[in-house]
């Protein structure tokens, strides 16, 4: 019997972490494909991305996402997802009369100018604590509205970001049923948020099930578990038929004290993986597990 394919997604940089916390966290360019590079021949199928300006803070700047997404090309044919959920620094802070900041919607919208075949759609409102911040993220359901739509004029597949419960029942569920994407639908589960999102939620078990449940037909799933929660949801949603993603968006650790990088943690889940005999996708297989367009040959 073929062995179950899985979805690896390799996410390098995140809009949060910063190399004082992890000298191994790719920020600029070249850093970023070599590391997505890495992980590809470790065994990532997806790279999903964020951009940083050259003094490192957050930016969906078009320019550098196309710079970073043209170097990892070059490199391989990893699929390419750029981030409209930006970061919580730089370009993505408006600052509001009432001491509080405010991501900015127009900057988050950029990340769908630069050719990348998917995106992340992060459509919710919440409250983003980074260190003494607070910044809120405000996705109406009018704004969820026009991102969607964007999404659409620019061809590219949504990458569905879950927190709780009510980001799948409402919005998500919402545009799914007005047609913005076609199936099957990829949702990512991202649990173990609690600390730093007023509307996130720990990892647990029990709660990625009850999320699994809630799920629109017709989806495919994938778990992003923060920090310590990585390793073990991880291999949990392996266990119960998911897509994992990994990488030091997420977890800046290997093992308690000893700092990761990318292909590290790519590494790791790939032999989990291995020994439940399931085999990591390759970026054609996800394509087609997805729905997307193949590359056509020299592209890569």
């Amino acid at each position: 019997m073929a062995s179950k394919k899985v979805i690896v997604t390799v996410a390098p940089t995140g809009g949060m972490a910063s190399k004082a916390s992890n000298p191994n966290l790719p920020t600029q360019p070249e850093e970023i494909a070599e590391s997505v590079y890495k992980s590809y021949k470790e065994g990532a199928a997806i790279a999903a991305l964020h951009a940083r300006r050259p003094d490192d803070q957050a930016t969906c700047n078009p320019e550098i996402y196309r710079r970073i997404n043209s170097l990892i090309r070059e490199r391989c044919d990893i699929i390419l997802n750029n981030s409209t959920g930006g970061g919580s620094s730089g370009d993505m802070l408006l600052a509001r009369p009432d001491g509080m900041f405010e991501n900015n919607f127009e900057e988050r919208l950029k990340g769908l100018d630069a050719g990348a075949e998917m995106a992340t759609f992060d459509g919710f409102t919440a409250v983003d604590v980074f260190g003494e911040r607070e910044i809120l993220v405000i996705t109406t359901p009018a704004r969820c509205e026009a991102m969607a739509k964007r999404f659409q004029e620019r061809g590219i597949k949504p990458e569905w970001e879950v927190f709780n419960p009510a980001h799948i029942i409402q919005d998500v569920t919402r545009l799914i049923q007005k047609g913005y994407d076609k199936p099957p639908y990829y949702i990512n589960i991202v649990l173990g948020t609690d600390r730093n999102f007023q509307g996130g939620m720990p990892y647990s078990h029990d709660l990625l099930a009850a999320m699994v449940r809630l799920l629109p037909p017709h989806s495919i799933w994938c778990l992003s578990a923060i920090g310590p929660a990585q390793l073990p949801g991880t291999t949990q949603a392996l266990l119960m038929g998911g897509h994992v993603r990994v990488g030091l968006e997420d977890n800046n650790y290997y093992t308690k004290g000893v700092l990761a990088t990318n292909e590290m943690l790519v590494a790791r889940t790939v032999r989990i993986m291995r020994e439940l005999d399931m085999e990591p996708a390759t970026p054609a297989e996800a394509r087609e597990m997805l729905g997307l367009p193949q590359l056509s040959l020299g592209a890569a």
